[in-house]
């Protein structure tokens, strides 16, 4: 009550705070020491910022150029120069080295991860896919479901059914959701999970009845039920 009192003198009366403000003005005469640090410290901190946000800007713009070739190998299934380079154009691995911080650079893991589960190299997927991050609708659940996929050809059935349910549970969209949940549904039954597998394909059927999907999830369910 008494701080509330204090903040209502405050705001109504002109002598209370011109003596707040010289109180202010007497302890800066008496620390310029510490007033000086204090200043210096922000504008180092605000020009640091921009600093930091022009060096990211330049460089994604340069690690976007360097992209343009890798891209390109990557649409011709040209996997070992889409990861490696050609010499005079960086592969992703190197676009990932030099220019890990900008947003291209982490798209680059993702291109990464996909190139080694094309080639087999199942851990090396999983490790850019991994470090791949964003916030979009299609893409982060896509790689996520990847990872999953590495996991099913390593015959690591429990992480692949936890990447598939994580695609699925991410910002689920019709188009692109039901094929997670089925690939989550097989993983199950790998496991010998049949309830929740069944679970799953009757999830297809009633949210997401629209999808090609749900000829299979009936199918599938009825092949389960039929085997119990």
């Amino acid at each position: 009550m008494a701080k509330k009192e204090e903040s209502k003198e405050l705001l109504e009366n002109p002598e209370v705070i011109k003596e707040k403000l010289e109180g202010i003005e007497h302890w800066a005469e008496r620390n310029p020491k510490i007033l000086i640090g204090v200043a210096a410290a922000l504008i180092l901190a605000v020009g640091g910022y921009f600093g930091w946000k022009y060096y990211i800007d330049k460089q994604e713009a340069q690690a976007q150029k360097e992209m343009f070739q890798a891209v390109h190998y990557f649409e011709a299934d040209s996997l070992d120069l889409a990861f490696n380079g050609d010499g005079n154009n960086l592969g992703f691995k190197q676009i990932i080295e030099d220019y890990g911080m900008t947003p291209a650079g982490n798209l680059a893991n993702f291109y990464a991860g996909a190139i080694c589960l094309k080639q087999a190299k199942y851990p090396l997927a999983i490790y850019y896919l991994e470090d791949f991050k964003a916030n979009d609708l299609l893409i982060q659940p896509r790689a996520y479901s990847l990872i999953g996929d590495a996991y099913m050809e390593q015959k690591d059935f429990e992480n692949a059914a936890s990447w598939y349910d994580k695609a699925a549970s991410y910002k689920p969209t019709k188009e692109f959701t039901p094929d997670y949940l089925m690939k989550a549904a097989l993983a199950y039954e790998k496991l010998n999970k049949n309830d929740k597998a069944k679970e799953i394909y009757q999830k297809v059927i009633d949210t997401y009845w629209e999808s090609s999907a749900v000829q299979n999830a009936k199918k599938y369910k009825a092949r389960l039920e039929s085997n119990s």
